[in-house]
């Protein structure tokens, strides 16, 4: 076969195989959601400005203040903990609601939930004797947190 003929084989087997390529490059799915926007929208809240905020009920009283975030291994907010009957800080507990159950209204945060069931609800606690869960930041090269 000449030069010229196998070059032009060669050719022909590239371009052939260039659009399958392209295909299965181009309809891999994501493993990542992308971003549509790239600034807080009116529903969003930052973990940083909820953190300390005081949540009221629907008569618009102070039934108490978010003390911490808990997030699972996915990444997601399990609970958000809140801070209820405390006075300057002493005498109240911590409990664990969803964060589907908390809303913001008029740049703050409300609850459909009484500071009296808030009271009668099991305490939460932030750290788990039992494992260290809590008491420790992530390690920085992986790892089990609290060992």
């Amino acid at each position: 076969m000449s030069k010229t003929a196998m070059t032009a084989v060669f050719a022909a087997l590239v371009a052939a195989a260039a659009p399958g390529a392209y295909a299965q490059t181009s309809t891999a799915p994501a493993t990542r959601a992308a971003l549509t926007t790239h600034i807080i929208q009116s529903d969003e809240v930052r973990a940083s400005k909820m953190i300390g905020s005081s949540v009221y009920d629907v008569q618009n009283r102070n039934i108490g203040k978010v003390t911490d975030l808990i997030l699972n291994k996915n990444g997601t907010v399990d609970a958000v903990v809140l801070d209820v009957g405390s006075f300057l800080g002493m005498g109240g507990k911590y409990v664990a609601v969803p964060l589907a159950d908390i809303k913001s209204d008029n740049n703050r945060l409300t609850l459909d939930r009484s500071k009296e069931q808030l009271q009668q609800m099991a305490a939460y606690q932030l750290e788990n004797p039992d494992t260290g869960a809590g008491s420790t930041t992530s390690p920085p090269t992986g790892g089990h947190l609290g060992r």
